[in-house]
């Protein structure tokens, strides 16, 4: 029996490894999307709009809008075709959207780009659920070692996606950026191909009941633990897509950089955003969550000094490697403080509302960022991550000194 066991048990682990295999090659291929869209989404808008500038950065506050919208999709999808199926559907979405984006440029028309863009965000939306389709379709022991094997798919999406931008902006001559947009679609098709090979289990679930009964939302969200995680993890998502948004009108518009040095730059900070995680959660094992946070909010606050000291090349580059190990420090650890403040059943109705409230929230900094670039410049846009960084080392404070009192009572 104890055989038959271990044989039965051998044979999921290999399966669970086959399909992170899988799902870490799709992440590679459908995450490129996102660093290439914010290399020149901005830069694309800004030339299509006339006098008024303002609106430049509204195409990436669609993609933005898109991933809030996918987030809500990719359930349903699942829930009525699988997950194979849902995420197949949201990587044709991103094709679709790569080629209105680029009918766009052809034709000159900035809301129709706006509208390519918001589904190639829909498709990102599908994207950030293969992380957690990776961990629930692996044993416990491997969910770990599973999500970091995702993340590591997403070191690959930051040197295709702006390759790509730099590769094909001018294969369309003269319309500048259209051949980016138009290579996304056989990366969107190739991922499609590479996910019809998965088998995820029939019954996948974010977690067993622990006996206790479930409580309501409102009774969740209004924890001092919830509210800590949900503020500095939206406020650490929210400050880096304002601030790698503007970063290349920045660079291209305010000092005159080429918009191949603009877009590298994005490729360091998106490296940035994703290298660190393979040790992120020893950090937070040894010093605990709050900690960790806490250095992610120092980490932006100096992303902030670097930027205001000037704006050489070196100032654009080292703020953006800054604010990716930023994001990431104090993302995943506020992830992981409000990952803690829910019971497994409860998982569900609770991140809906987090991504819901974040992926809104980060959608209106992405518009935020071109109007105040195109009013106040770049100097101004670092000012931004002061008082919201200070507010969130408060709260993390607050939230140490509470989990002291709790252990020592």
């Amino acid at each position: 029996m104890a055989t038959a066991d271990q044989t039965g048990m051998d044979a999921r682990f290999g399966e669970a490894r086959r399909n992170v295999a899988i799902l870490t090659v799709a992440q590679a291929i459908l995450g490129s999307a996102a660093p290439m869209a914010f290399s020149v989404g901005g830069l694309a808008g800004f030339q299509l709009l006339g006098a008024d500038k303002s609106l430049a950065t509204a195409p990436l506050t669609g993609f933005n809008i898109g991933v809030a919208l996918g987030a809500i999709l990719v359930a349903a999808t699942a829930r009525f075709f699988g997950r194979k199926h849902g995420f197949m559907f949201g990587a044709l979405m991103g094709a679709l959207g790569g080629m209105l984006a680029a009918f766009a440029l052809f034709q000159g028309n900035f809301w129709v780009f706006v509208s390519g863009l918001v589904m190639i965000g829909l498709s990102g939306g599908f994207t950030q659920k293969i992380r957690f389709a990776a961990a629930d379709a692996s044993p416990s022991f491997y969910k770990g070692k599973a999500i970091s094997w995702i993340l590591a798919g997403g070191i690959v999406s930051a040197i295709v996606g702006p390759q790509l931008a730099i590769w094909l902006k001018d294969a369309m001559a003269p319309v500048t950026f259209a051949g980016a947009f138009v290579g996304l679609v056989p990366l969107m098709l190739l991922a499609i191909g590479v996910l019809s090979f998965l088998k995820l289990p029939a019954n996948v679930t974010a977690g067993s009941a622990d006996g206790l009964p479930s409580r309501s939302l409102g009774e969740i969200v209004l924890t001092q633990r919830f509210i800590t995680g949900m503020i500095c993890g939206i406020s650490s998502y929210a400050l880096m897509t304002f601030m790698m948004t503007g970063a290349p009108l920045a660079m291209v518009v305010g000092c005159g950089f080429s918009s191949e040095l603009a877009t590298l730059g994005i490729q360091w900070h998106v490296i940035a955003m994703f290298a660190p995680s393979f040790f992120t959660g020893m950090l937070i094992s040894r010093f605990g969550t709050e900690k960790v946070v806490a250095m992610g909010l120092l980490i932006l606050i100096a992303c902030a000094i670097v930027a205001h000291m000037g704006v050489e090349l070196w100032n654009f580059w080292l703020a953006l490697i800054l604010l990716g190990v930023g994001w990431n420090f104090g993302f995943i650890g506020a992830t992981a403080i409000v990952a803690s403040s829910y019971r497994p059943q409860e998982a569900d109705k609770v991140q809906g509302f987090h991504d819901i409230i974040l992926f809104g929230t980060v959608a209106l900094s992405s518009f935020s960022s071109g109007k105040v670039f195109t009013a106040y410049g770049w100097s101004v846009m670092n000012f931004v991550i002061w008082p919201v960084a200070i507010t969130c080392l408060v709260l993390v404070f607050l939230q140490m000194r509470a989990s002291t009192r709790k252990a020592a009572a």
